[in-house]
């Protein structure tokens, strides 16, 4: 399970998390390709963001064991910290602060400063067609603006893998397909990206899917070979019969 071996960026084996007895994720196995847009799809409560805080290093599992950019989820989050990007659901940038100001500080937070930040901040107020923003307040953009800063700033370090939990929630539609649009070229680039959603047309973008259903994968596959599995040509269709199908081996 060594990354520098193979094109693998983040695995897992039975990789668990309970909380009393509630068991939130329950022994998950997964590998993720280097470049890949893989999707965590499942509702409310199924595991998905107490999985992804486990693989970021803010959570300490239960059981089981994983690697992310190569490193131990258990024994080296210090060193996963630098290597990935991380957007939360809930907004986390200050809003009375200007836009520059907040890509200074992430940036600092990185590690990053002097010539490299000025070069980097300038590379993403171009890749996100900010550089007119820069000097506004952040708490006066727009909600899908502020998406847009927030992905500037898990990516200003120039992570190996970007780990997007409901990046577009309360996105207006047309914010939500620049944004993608933005994802499909930080993949092409050779960025990693591990993104949660509940919107079934976001999903589609993904490589693979995994369903995950009141903390296990009940299955992962394509967006095509979930939809060619449960016999469904929607793939919001093919979601819910895997929940159900999941549900009823209760």
């Amino acid at each position: 399970m060594n990354a520098g071996k193979n094109c693998y960026t983040i695995e897992t084996r039975e990789l668990t998390k309970v909380f009393g007895r509630q068991v939130a994720v329950d022994r998950i196995s997964f590998a993720v390709e280097r470049g890949e847009i893989f999707g965590f799809l499942g509702a409310n409560g199924a595991g998905k963001t107490t999985a992804i805080r486990m693989l970021c290093g803010l959570l300490v599992p239960s059981g089981g064991s994983g690697r992310v950019a190569g490193f131990d989820i258990m024994k080296e989050t210090s060193k996963i910290r630098t290597r990935i990007g991380y957007m939360p659901q809930k907004f986390s940038l200050y809003r009375d602060i200007t836009i520059m100001d907040n890509l200074v500080l992430y940036g600092s937070l990185y590690g990053l400063g002097g010539e490299r930040l000025r070069r980097r901040i300038a590379a993403m107020a171009e890749f996100l067609d900010m550089e007119d923003l820069l000097g506004r307040r952040t708490g006066d953009l727009p909600w899908g603006w502020t998406q847009r800063l927030a992905l500037a700033c898990a990516d200003l370090h120039e992570p190996e893998i970007l780990f997007l939990d409901e990046p577009t929630g309360s996105v207006d539609p047309v914010s939500r397909a620049h944004f993608w649009d933005l994802i499909k070229r930080l993949s092409g680039q050779g960025t990693t990206i591990f993104v949660t959603t509940h919107h079934m047309d976001e999903a589609e973008y993904c490589r693979r899917i995994s369903i995950m259903v009141e903390g296990r994968i009940a299955a992962i596959d394509t967006p095509e070979g979930l939809k060619t599995r449960t016999g469904k040509t929607a793939l919001n269709d093919a979601f819910i019969a895997l929940v159900e199908q999941e549900g009823g081996r209760e």
